[in-house]
Parts: C-alpha cells; structure tokens; sequence
C-alpha cells in the first residue's frame, strides 16, 4: 500500500477530509477562541487562582495515581490467584464509567454520611468533607488508578522471564531485582503514564463542577463553563480557553518525548516465574494491596447499584426521555467515529505520521475548548442551543478519535505486512480490498471502539452542560440537576440507569465485534 495511492483510491482522500475537519475543530477552534479574547483581555485573580488549583489537582491527582499503582501492578504481576483475570479486566471499568455515576458512588463512599465518615465516627472522629480539592483528587485517582495500574502491569509483563531466572542464578537479593530490572522499566513507563494523567486531569470538568465546592477549587475548565454558561463573558472565556489549549499542547508534546529507553532487551515470551515473592511477608503485603485496591475501586460501583436499585423503575418520565436523548447521541457519536477513524486510519498507512498526529490533536484540547470555538462561530448564524445534541455527538466523536487510532492502526499494519504483497497481486483494490480483506480483519478492533466510543458519549456532561436547554438534557445533565435539586433517590435511580445503558452499550459493541470474527 505504501508508495501509491491506488489500493484504497477514494478511502484515502475521505481520511484527508476528517484530517482537515479535526484540524477545523481543533486548531480552528482555538484560533476563534484566540481572537475573540483579544490582545487587551488579561487574566484577573480569580484567574490565576483557576490556573494554580488545576496545575495542583492535576499534579497530585497524577502523582498519587501512579504512586499507588506501582505497588497494585508490582503484586498482581507477581501473583497468580483465582479471578485475576477477571480482576484486571474491571481495572479498566471506570475509564468507560460515566464520571456522574462514579461521583455518586464515591459519594456513597466518602460522603458526610457515607462509609467512611460512618466507620470514622464509631471511633469519635470528625466527619470528613468530600468537597474541594481533597474530594477532587479522590476521584481523579479513583478514575485513573486502573489506567496507571493497566499501563505499568504490562511494563512488569514485558521483562523477560529470562532476566529473572538469571537474576535467581545470580542470587540477586530483592533490593538487587529493583535495581536492575524494575527500576530501569519504570524510568521507561512512569514519565509516559504520569505525564498521561496530569493531561487528562487538566481537562476535567464533571469532578470539579460536581465536587469543587466553590471559587477556591475551580479549575481552568470550570472557569471556561462559569463565564460562558452564567456570565456570557465570551472574551474571558475564551482567554481561559487559550490557556488551557497551550498549557495541554505542552503536556501532550512532553509526554511523547519523556519516555528512556529500560535497555532491559528481548526474551524467548516464556511464562515470568518469580521467586523474591516468596516469603510471608511480602505475600501478605501483595493480597493487602490488592485488596484495598479492589474494594476502592469496586465498593462505588457497588453502591450505586445498591441505592439506585430500589428508585429504578419509578423515574420520572423525563428521565427516560434524556435517556433516549443520550442514546441517540452516543449511536451518532460512534457512527462518527468509527468512520473518521478508519478513514485517518488508512490515509496514515499511505500518508505517514502526520495524519495520525492531527488524529491525536483532541488530546491537547477538551471539549470545552472545542466547544466555546464553535459557539463563536456559530453565534452570529443561529442559536447554538438548538444544535446542542448534534454539537456534542459531533464533539465525542473527535474526542474519541485518539483512542480510535490506537487500537486501528497496529491492526491495520499488521494486516498490511501480512496481506498487502497478496492483496497487490490478485489486483484488489479500492473499495473490494476494503469489503474483503480489511473489513473482516478489522471487525473486532472496530467493535472494541465502537463500545469505547459509545460507553464514553453515553456518559459525557461536557459540552451539553453548555449548550442545552431544559428541555434537552441529555442524561448525565439528568442526573446532575437532580443532584443539584437534593432529589438524591431519583438521581441513585438515573445515576443506575446511566451505568446499565453504558456498560450495556459497551458490551453490545464489542460483543458484536468478537462473534464469528476473523482470526
């Protein structure tokens, strides 16, 4: 395929035009945002303080994310047990959790009169608060603990079991292990995963609008939406726009170049036996990490099932519609960006990296950003509220893009080292290689994204919170408001019903995408 144009002939020209959408969209954006702001709109106190709380939350959110899970990946890496499999597959269920569920459910947890307060209080404790920059960071670590934890898993998995029966050989003591082996795959990882969360945590708006609890924790993010949604100070809005855009581009660049090289080299992929674990107590030290590590991340989820079960079927009628709402918007969204992403998929085959670097520009943007550049363009030619559901379908779809490539692209090359030569010999091309050669290859990562895409639009209270009116929310806007009424059984309800149409769409997707798959 490399060299020419002609195996896929009009496939590449739609990537070239998502290419220049996603650059619309982004950079576009940004550049309307920049320009309404103005030269003479400079960044007051209130500001500062924003800029100074999201570089702290962020920062710490980052740290303790990793921190803790160096530990929880090191014990499941060197522990085999019942259900492990398992265990790390719901490591990776908050990253598809709606953020309002999750937030209800560590409000369960560590709410004035949840669990812990409940524990603490038995003991003559004072109840703890959630809100601020505490509660903040709470949830970022509950959200990007399994990501971290996920990311360095597979860095212990990567050393070679070889290097550790030399190690054994050797009689290298634990301290000598660390040293030479974990040690140089962690300075390859962490700065990689750190610099991940720190970008992600930038962009946050549902934990601090639900759990900031007032001026004091605001971020740049939050501060985008309080000017635009209650002050319409577009110009203060979008000079806070701006500087999230440049402040995440940074972030985004350094965590491509971080990175060392561990020089831990190959192995022969036997299974890693490991022999340092073997005392009491460093088992008992593992089975503890893992447990409290579980019941952080799985008590939420469990009691949101727990307090919205009862409240489940005697919602509102309005609750179902947003609901309805939503779906559609989380069925637009994938459509979108299962189209756009094969198409920059396959354009980056034939056109190089740089078609995918404009694929991963959403990573230096949030929705917010996105959002605010197109209600200026907008605003002169029609009421953006009326476009609120197809903004924000549209919006997902390009925040998705970035994870569409990462799981499209290795599948893509791989099919073209293995077929392409063929494929090029019996003369396929066009849209017959792509119905007979790629399609069916492609059918479980496509319905992998598909499920991610769908779960995390499901989900989204970003760009609707700006735009939509009462009688368009979506339902995570659902829940919020009825949270923010103090109608807490309803929105345990809603909050329930949002994690089952979630998790179910995510199931349905990829389900859809393994039966009778191409191997």
């Amino acid at each position: 395929m490399a060299g020419s144009a002609r195996p896929l002939g009009p496939s590449l020209w739609l990537g070239a035009a998502v290419a220049v959408l996603v650059l619309a969209l982004t950079l576009g954006a940004f550049a309307a945002v920049v320009l309404r702001a103005g030269a003479g709109f400079a960044p007051g106190p209130q500001d500062w303080a924003a800029l100074r709380f999201t570089l702290l939350q962020a920062t710490l959110s980052a740290f303790l994310s990793v921190a803790i899970a160096v530990p929880v990946a090191r014990a499941v890496a060197r522990r085999r047990f019942p259900g492990r499999g398992l265990l790390i597959t719901l490591f990776g269920a908050p990253f598809i959790l709606p953020v309002v569920v999750a937030v209800l459910g560590l409000l369960a947890v560590f709410g004035r009169a949840g669990l812990f307060n409940s524990v603490t209080g038995l003991f003559g404790l004072p109840a703890v608060s959630v809100y601020g920059l505490h509660g903040v960071v709470i949830a970022h670590v509950f959200f990007n603990l399994p990501l971290a934890t996920r990311i360095i898993l597979q860095g212990w998995v990567s050393i070679p079991s070889e290097r550790f029966r030399l190690a054994a050989s050797l009689g290298f003591a634990p301290r000598d292990l660390r040293k030479r082996l974990e040690v140089p795959m962690l300075r390859e990882v962490l700065p990689g995963v750190t610099l991940l969360i720190f970008l992600v945590c930038l962009t946050s708006f549902s934990v601090a609008l639900i759990l900031g609890g007032g001026p004091a924790a605001t971020t740049l993010e939050l501060g985008i939406y309080q000017a635009f949604r209650f002050d319409f100070d577009l110009g203060r809005a979008a000079m806070l726009a701006g500087l999230q855009f440049m402040i995440c581009g940074v972030a985004a660049a350094l965590s491509l170049a971080v990175a060392l090289p561990s020089g831990i080299g190959g192995g022969l992929d036997r299974t890693v036996e490991r022999w340092e674990g073997r005392n009491v107590f460093t088992l008992l030290w593992d089975v503890a990490v893992i447990t409290v590590a579980a019941a952080f991340l799985l008590l939420p989820l469990a009691m949101v099932v727990l307090h919205g079960a009862p409240y489940l079927w005697g919602l509102h009628a309005s609750v179902w519609q947003a609901a309805i709402r939503s779906l559609l918007m989380a069925g637009a969204s994938t459509v979108l960006t299962l189209g756009a992403g094969l198409a920059l998929a396959l354009a980056s085959l034939q056109w190089g990296k740089w078609v995918e670097a404009i694929g991963m520009l959403a990573l230096a943007a949030s929705p917010l950003v996105i959002g605010t550049g197109l209600f200026i363009l907008l605003f002169p030619l029609a009421d953006p509220a009326r476009l609120a559901l197809p903004l924000t379908a549209l919006i997902n779809a390009v925040m998705a893009l970035p994870f569409a490539l990462r799981i499209l692209l290795p599948e893509l090359r791989a099919i073209e080292a293995n077929y392409g030569r063929l494929a090029g010999s019996l003369n396929l091309t066009g849209s017959a290689r792509l119905r007979i050669l790629i399609l069916p290859r492609l059918r479980r990562p496509l319905g992998f994204t598909a499920g991610l895409t769908a779960a995390l639009s499901m989900g989204d209270l970003g760009v609707v919170a700006l735009f939509a009116d009462p009688d368009a929310a979506t339902l995570p806007m659902q829940v919020f408001r009825l949270m923010g009424a103090y109608r807490m059984e309803e929105a345990a309800g809603a909050a329930l019903l949002l994690l089952i149409l979630s998790l179910a769409l995510f199931w349905i997707c990829d389900r859809g995408g393994r039966v009778d798959a191409e191997a």
